[in-house]
């Protein structure tokens, strides 16, 4: 039985019969309709549903695009992400075209089915231990961008992703801008592996938590350092990664990825009090990376990031589901935040 999240014409955002490709709520909404198009394409494969039984396709093609391959995890044959090509139809007359994306690749995030549960909290757990860059989908992902990136260049290509698959974006992004390929990217509720502080109503107790832990990631990066050979020290990979600035949704009342807003806002009141060079070590690391590091085991925090345009959706949610849901990208009348952080 299909729920009525996975109907276009229950749940989609009906209204957006003119995407304006400049306009940002437009752009993030048909972001999050490609990636919940994964998700249901993925049903659509569980429950054998073909044909014009198959729920996914409106997803896409009420905003012109075509599917042009999905992307399938070679463990479990699960759907975990898809590439699409942008086809307008020739009669459109839209003069924000140029803005538009010729492909979109989108991945979905954990999906609780008997189908896929496994494999996806095995990726849930991988990405907690800061190792999900050494896991088959990460190499499929990884693989596909970088074609798709070689063909038509980076400036025509869009990633977007939800949850997990906000993670498996946020892997392929990096690994491209670390080569000088600087994609578009809207990550919705991307996880951060953290304690949840932004739960902690007193600010003074929050900023002295967090400044403790600067402290003591910077103390500890410094000493990692100071064993390092000099040729290690040549590239500096983070400061490589602050051209790219993915486009962050997140949600306050969502654990999984609200610590991206004290992340970024705590970067900005430590420069604000002469501590930038502190945070600016701290925010490179985390302290589970410098102990696997301290073992010689290798480790890829992919929530630390320089750069971003954070968009906060500050309208109420009943509950962690209603905050965590890919559903709010395509919501009308949203109250949404934004902020625009760059640092190197």
């Amino acid at each position: 039985m299909a729920s009525e999240r996975e109907s276009f014409d229950l749940s989609g955002p009906l209204h957006l019969t003119y995407v304006l490709w400049d306009n940002p709520y437009h752009r993030m909404s048909v972001a999050a309709c490609l990636v919940q198009a994964v998700y249901i394409l993925e049903r659509d494969r569980q429950e054998n549903r073909e044909g014009s039984d198959a729920l996914a396709p409106p997803w896409w093609t009420f905003f012109h695009f075509q599917l042009l391959r999905p992307l399938v995890d070679d463990v479990d044959s699960s759907i975990f992400g898809a590439i699409y090509e942008f086809k307008p139809p020739s009669s459109q007359s839209n003069d924000t075209l140029y803005r538009s994306p010729r492909y979109v690749i989108a991945f979905r995030g954990t999906l609780t089915k008997a189908h896929s549960v496994s494999r996806d909290v095995e990726l849930d757990i991988h990405f907690i231990r800061q190792g999900l860059h050494q896991t088959s989908r990460s190499n499929i992902a990884i693989q596909a961008v970088r074609n798709t990136v070689a063909t038509v260049g980076d400036s025509n290509v869009w990633l977007a992703g939800h949850s997990l698959g906000s993670a498996m974006a946020l892997l392929t992004g990096k690994t491209m801008a670390k080569n000088g390929n600087f994609i578009e990217s809207f990550l919705f509720n991307p996880p951060f592996v953290s304690a949840p502080l932004e739960k902690i109503k007193d600010e003074r107790v929050k900023h002295g938590i967090r400044f403790a832990g600067s402290v003591i990631t910077a103390g500890l990066t410094l000493a990692m350092k100071a064993k390092q050979q000099p040729k290690d020290l040549i590239i500096d990979p983070f400061t490589a990664l602050s051209a790219w600035v993915p486009c962050l949704f997140v949600n306050p009342s969502d654990h999984i990825c609200s610590e991206y807003i004290g992340y970024f806002e705590h970067r900005r009141k430590m420069e604000d009090i002469g501590a930038g060079v502190i945070e600016r070590l701290a925010t490179q690391n985390s302290l589970g990376g410098l102990l696997m590091g301290a073992f010689g085991k290798e480790s890829e925090p992919l929530h630390l990031i320089p750069s971003a345009s954070v968009t906060v959706n500050v309208s109420p949610a009943s509950d962690f589901k209603e905050a965590h849901g890919i559903h709010q990208g395509g919501q009308p009348d949203l109250r949404l935040e934004y902020k625009l952080y760059n640092y190197k």
